[in-house]
């Protein structure tokens, strides 16, 4: 069986990247999809190496029935070998995961998390960090939504379809 590795990445690993993280991981639980896939996040900054998620996020995703087990770590090169799919949480951090990319194979599995947003494509997961509670609700929100057509993709490319 294939196994498939996401990365979901952010600034600082402390707000959207583990969310991210923990709605996919809520979402696949107990599926096929769960044996065959491995999830993680990071930040494209140093700022968080080691501490676990915002307080915030962590309320935040208990509210919305997802909990959170994850500390903070940095990208780094030799996570493009290990990931199948890399998913940026906003431009800025696209650019910056682009830039650490040396081969083109390694540029065409960095992806925006809401090319999967039927509401938003392309456009940005919101930093909810200097904000209040509703930033982190819009922040679920969108990963929410842009979370199951994720899975939708995962299942359509990686499960066996059946034959009409």
């Amino acid at each position: 069986m294939e196994r498939v590795k996401i990365l979901f990445v952010c600034l600082g690993n402390i707000c959207r990247s583990p969310l991210a993280e923990a709605v996919f991981k809520h979402k696949i639980k107990g599926s096929t999809l769960e044996k065959m896939v491995e999830a993680d996040s990071c930040g494209t900054s140093n700022y968080h190496i080691g501490d676990p998620p915002d307080n915030r996020t962590i309320a935040n995703a208990l509210r919305n029935g997802v909990s959170i087990t994850h500390l903070g770590r940095q990208l780094c090169v030799n996570d493009f070998d290990q990931f199948d799919y890399i998913l940026a949480m906003d431009h800025s951090n696209h650019r910056n995961i682009l830039k650490l990319a040396t081969i083109d194979h390694h540029t065409q599995k960095v992806m925006l998390m809401r090319d999967f947003d039927p509401k938003g494509k392309g456009l940005e997961v919101p930093d909810p960090y200097y904000g209040g509670e509703q930033g982190f609700q819009e922040v679920f929100d969108i990963l929410d939504r842009s979370m199951d057509q994720f899975v939708k993709h995962l299942e359509e490319r990686y499960l066996p379809q059946p034959k009409v």
